[in-house]
């Protein structure tokens, strides 16, 4: 078996966290490159100048007009069926576009945000807003995450998540300012309290979404009064609420901390790798200069096998290496189908933590879904490149193809027993170790 250099190896899992798999060419195209070159380069680009974003644009989404209260059975049918049509075409268009892209470090990132601030469709239910909370973490995602985290809590599709359109001054309802805190900003009770959660809603009323979609401030229902916020006292809106919280030492620590966990591992860094994130991150927030350090940190490069990647990178890896074809719409329900029975759907997250991560994607019921999804997805990938080395050199050859550059004893024993057969081989491969993991 050949065994790829440490160099390429090492290119492999940084283009593997930054985009959805690898293949050899790829690796080979880059491995040349400094990283945080590569990186900085990858990461200032547009990225809706990319050919392949330009090849899937977004599809329209007409305004649907909800059925008032006395309205038919058939007709509030037709509407739930419109909306769920327009969900499901939104969902069809953000795999194509992960599929097509030439540089995907841009989705990638879009899809660690929609994590990080998870926001379902299941009772978002409004296919634009969801399409434009993605274009949000798409075109902010690797700025200021203080203007980002501003985008979502003024965000329609996050309004209506977590209630923000119910919060007035006569109805304070607290569940964006507690999430804001517990899961996008802070940490789980890490320097605020229960009064802080209380105040941060009251700064956060008003917000209101109109009937073409637009999100406002009616100031008939923002709470104008005084207010105080980790110790910080005034007239407070969401602008303030945003830069409070975010101005807490405790915050840079915990952002650099969660995107650690969904690029560089699935276990906690240590003091000194969290320290270098948060140098990185700096006062400016920057998120690019966060993403550089952590695919570039010692602690990243040297270690090897940290994160188990979820069924979203999982299919879309294979889909890129493989050239499946997803042009057609039934291609892309299949793709649909696939995820909805492994378990992470794009735009359905199961909660406002978003997905589990790490070992929950490793069980055998999920080992045997994946087989089976695998198994199917071959048939119409191209193996070309595969099937036409000798029966000898196939397990490189499928190694190469998918960008790992090393088997253990065991994976190259398993595959080596299929070597004739290049579909199942190809299945198998896809199920290794090697390849769910970097």
């Amino acid at each position: 078996m050949v065994t790829q250099s440490a160099q390429w190896m090492s290119t492999a899992r940084m283009l593997r966290r930054a985009g959805f798999g690898a293949s050899g060419a790829e690796i080979d195209s880059v491995q040349g490159l400094a990283p945080a070159d590569y990186l900085r380069t990858a990461l200032v680009a547009d990225p809706d100048a990319d050919p392949g974003a330009r090849e899937t644009p977004l599809p329209e989404f007409p305004e649907t007009v909800a059925p008032g209260k006395n309205a038919s059975l058939d007709v509030r049918k037709r509407y739930n069926a419109e909306r769920t049509d327009q969900l499901g075409a939104l969902t069809g268009w953000w795999l194509r576009r992960m599929a097509a892209v030439h540089q995907p470090i841009h989705e990638k990132l879009t899809l660690l945000w929609h994590n990080h601030f998870a926001t379902s469709a299941a009772k978002v239910r409004d296919a634009a807003a969801m399409a434009a909370q993605n274009q949000r973490l798409r075109t902010s995602g690797t700025g200021d995450f203080g203007a980002l985290a501003y985008a979502m809590i003024t965000d329609a599709a996050m309004l209506k998540w977590l209630d923000g359109v119910s919060n007035s001054a006569k109805a304070p309802n607290e569940n964006l300012s507690r999430e804001f805190m517990e899961l996008f900003a802070l940490g789980h009770g890490n320097g605020y309290t229960e009064t802080d959660v209380r105040e941060g809603a009251r700064a956060l009323t008003g917000w209101t979404i109109d009937g073409d979609g637009a999100v406002t401030l009616k100031p008939g229902r923002h709470d104008p009064g005084p207010k105080t916020l980790l110790g910080v006292s005034g007239s407070l809106g969401a602008r303030e609420f945003c830069d409070i919280v975010l101005g807490r030492p405790e915050s840079a620590r915990y952002v650099a901390g969660r995107m650690w966990q969904q690029l560089g591992s699935d276990a906690p860094p240590s003091q000194s790798a969290i320290d270098r994130a948060v140098a990185a991150y700096g006062p400016n927030r920057d998120i690019a200069s966060l993403v550089v350090a952590i695919l570039t940190d010692n602690e990243f490069t040297t270690a090897r096998d940290t994160v188990v990647h979820g069924p979203i990178e999982w299919l879309i890896g294979a889909v890129r290496a493989l050239a499946v074809p997803i042009g057609s719409d039934a291609d892309v329900r299949k793709l649909t189908g696939v995820l909805r029975n492994l378990g992470q759907v794009p735009f359905y997250p199961p909660s406002v933590g978003g997905w589990p991560h790490g070992q929950a994607w490793m069980s055998t019921a999920a080992a045997q879904r994946r087989l089976i999804e695998a198994s199917s997805l071959v048939k119409n990938a191209d193996l070309s490149r595969i099937s036409a080395a000798a029966p000898a050199d196939r397990v490189d050859a499928v190694g190469y193809q998918l960008g790992v550059g090393a088997w253990s004893d065991r994976s190259a024993a398993v595959l080596t027993s299929v070597r004739d057969h290049p579909a199942e081989l190809t299945a198998i491969a896809l199920n290794t170790p090697e390849y769910l993991t970097s």
